[in-house]
């Protein structure tokens, strides 16, 4: 790599990789983000670098790390710039972005990110952290004070770190100033993401000062999203390839696929960038657009990920090649095509090809263990409310209940050819007392409680089909 130049200005760019068509310098920021990881540069990133260059304005982003150093390092040392790199089946090409303009550590420099929060420049701010960091309950429509963010936050306010209380401080704060509210955009696989959210930012802001509840909720707005683009974790040959394609050594190139959706609720507190001139979609109503993609998408990621690792496939494509694993998968999306209703414009035939066409794409890199880590947050979303309306509706059930039969057999920390390995997920040490005292799937729903909706819990035919299975 020593032989390359770094990538830090838009010089000396092999003509192969395609420069950004404007200059940054010209644009300031107006959009601080929660969690510039893979996926975000990925996505919402490449989005506004589109945006910018057709139609400019004030939208660089200013991103935020909460924790994590290495982009930061990585992205600063570049003066933002990044290299995209989309992998097809035919072959590979590269994208210098570089609408990210910085990145604050929260954790090295809480006051330098608390002042872009609360610059009046600042329009939207828009999140990828997971769906952990938010401690949000959703049966209760509150934040979790038990979540060790929301329970640090909520006792020191003006000094937050987690992610509401962040959005809370902030927003307490440019109203004391008399600036505007901003827009919060959600870019995490949640259901109703802007609603759950909205939710948790109005009960810790309650907590506070009700007057600021009633503020924010009166000015701030929270458009519900849907994103969709299968971004692995760069590796070596990212890294290779970057070179290859760029001339330069780029310590923050990620990969993606050819493919990026993403469906926008169109309102904004304070404007917002043109999206659509790079593929965004606004409409009314993101809910059915989300529910596909958690149900038909994700829900097969999670299936396909238990029982592939199992089996020693380390990439989703390995799967997708694997002697029996493939009609499990296409069996799964035309399950939870059942129980959507349907959707303008979209037949789910097509889209589950679609996918599974994407699941193939030899040149992603796609692990099966890094999508099966924090199985009991995804769980609910992706595979058992459509269990439950497959229940009601009277459709097939054992799609769902061999995908949570998988999850279960994957709790137990072994491969089927006894490799051992850490779960990652953030019940993981309940799960291993609990597992430890079950004897049949019946036993993992009732220890598990509070996972498992009633109605399954109660029905004898889905335990005993997770029961078969297992």
């Amino acid at each position: 790599m020593g032989k390359h130049g770094r990538l830090s200005d838009l010089s000396d760019i092999n003509p192969a990789a395609l420069l950004p068509g404007y200059v940054p310098d010209q644009h300031k920021s107006g959009i601080v983000h929660l969690g510039p990881g893979a996926f975000h540069r990925a996505h919402q990133a490449a989005y506004t670098d589109a945006a910018l260059a057709a139609s400019g304005g004030d939208w660089r982003i200013t991103a935020i790390s909460l924790r994590s150093r290495q982009v930061a390092d990585a992205m600063n040392a570049q003066n933002g710039l990044y290299t995209l790199i989309e992998r097809g089946t035919i072959g590979a090409k590269a994208r210098v972005i570089a609408s990210i303009e910085r990145v604050i550590v929260m954790a090295d420099h809480a006051a330098q990110a608390m002042s872009a929060l609360v610059d009046p420049a600042t329009r939207i701010v828009s999140m990828t952290v997971t769906e952990k960091a938010y401690g949000i309950d959703r049966q209760n429509n509150c934040v979790d004070s038990d979540h060790p963010a929301n329970a640090a936050d909520l006792k020191s306010p003006s000094h937050p770190t987690g992610v509401i209380g962040l959005l809370v401080e902030s927003l307490r704060q440019r109203r004391t100033a008399g600036s505007p509210a901003f827009t919060v955009l959600c870019c995490d696989n949640l259901p109703d993401n802007g609603v759950l959210v909205k939710a948790g930012v109005l009960d810790f802001a309650r907590r506070i000062d009700p007057e600021l509840a009633d503020w924010i909720g009166d000015n701030a707005t929270f458009p519900s999203t849907m994103v969709d683009r299968i971004t692995p974790a760069s590796s070596f040959e990212t890294y290779s390839i970057c070179q290859e394609l760029t001339g330069q050594e780029d310590r923050a190139c990620i990969e993606t696929e050819e493919f990026s959706q993403w469906v926008i609720e169109d309102n904004f507190a304070n404007g917002r960038p043109d999206w659509e001139s790079a593929g965004a979609l606004f409409v009314k109503d993101v809910a059915p657009f989300e529910k596909m993609k958690l149900r038909m998408l994700n829900g097969a990621h999670s299936m396909l990920a238990y029982c592939g690792y199992l089996a020693d496939c380390t990439y989703v494509r390995d799967v997708m090649t694997h002697q029996h694993l493939p009609v499990l998968v296409a069996r799964h999306m035309k399950a939870a095509a059942a129980t959507l209703q349907p959707l303008g414009g979209i037949d789910y035939s097509d889209y589950g090809a679609q996918l599974v066409e994407r699941f193939k794409n030899p040149a992603l890199a796609h692990e099966t263990y890094q999508i099966a880590m924090d199985g009991t947050e995804k769980l609910p979303q992706r595979l058992l409310l459509p269990a439950v309306d497959a229940l009601q509706a009277k459709q097939d059930l054992r799609p769902f209940a061999f995908a949570v039969a998988a999850w279960m057999r994957y709790c137990q920390g072994l491969t089927d050819s006894g490799v051992e390995y850490d779960l990652r997920d953030p019940r993981q040490a309940e799960i291993a007392a609990k597992l430890n005292g079950a004897q049949t799937a019946s036993d993992i729903i009732r220890l598990l409680n509070d996972l498992f909706p009633e109605i399954l819990k109660d029905d004898l035919q889905w335990q005993e089909t997770i029961e078969e299975i297992l």
